[in-house]
């Protein structure tokens, strides 16, 4: 068992999930407009299932979604970290993806770009990735621009559509985007 990250920026705190983080965890996963690039919004259950499975993985690997919050606030601003994609349905599984959700209250302010930067130069720096993967749904256009903010590139051979969902389902077309360390390094200057 690792010991868990927490990662600071000028702006923000990343840590591992509380008990107070429970009830805006859900509200953001209940908002429809969150949650309009996923399956289906998540009821408080399914949040507190998911926010426990994300403490599991900090407490376990050292690293994960972490919780977000502007420093000083105590406002939980949604999360962004590292995991693991381990859908074996998907052609890069076992890579280490970088991803983020925030509530619709801190969209705008740069935040996820800036906590995804931090996610990133642990993961070069810390745990030594030799690449980063990022997706979304491809309308998704909020998420492809922090994925470029970060310097990660799509091929669009490697557009896929996800798994689980219905082919005519408007967000089962997915984009993938990564970077390597070495470019990473090279936008770092």
């Amino acid at each position: 068992m690792a010991a868990p990250a927490t990662l600071r920026t000028d702006r923000l705190l990343l840590r591992n999930w509380t008990a107070v983080d429970a009830a805006p965890f859900a509200a953001m996963n209940a908002d429809p407009l969150v949650m309009e690039h996923f399956p289906k919004a998540l009821d408080a259950q399914e949040s507190a299932e998911m926010m426990e499975r994300l403490q599991h993985a900090i407490r376990r690997d050292g690293f994960g979604f972490w919780a977000v919050e502007v420093n000083g606030s105590g406002l939980l601003a949604g999360f962004v970290g590292l995991q693991r994609v381990t859908n074996a349905a998907l052609a890069f599984a076992g890579a280490v993806e970088v991803g983020w959700r925030l509530d619709r209250a801190f969209w705008g302010r740069g935040i996820a770009s800036e906590a995804a930067r931090a996610a990133s130069e642990f993961a070069f720096t810390t745990l030594g990735v030799d690449e980063l993967i990022a997706y979304t749904a491809a309308r998704n256009e909020r998420s492809r621009r922090v994925m470029r903010s970060l310097g990660m590139v799509r091929d669009p051979v490697e557009d896929f559509m996800f798994p689980s969902l219905a082919a005519d389902d408007p967000i089962a077309p997915h984009v993938l985007y990564r970077i390597g360390r070495e470019s990473w390094t090279a936008l770092r200057g």
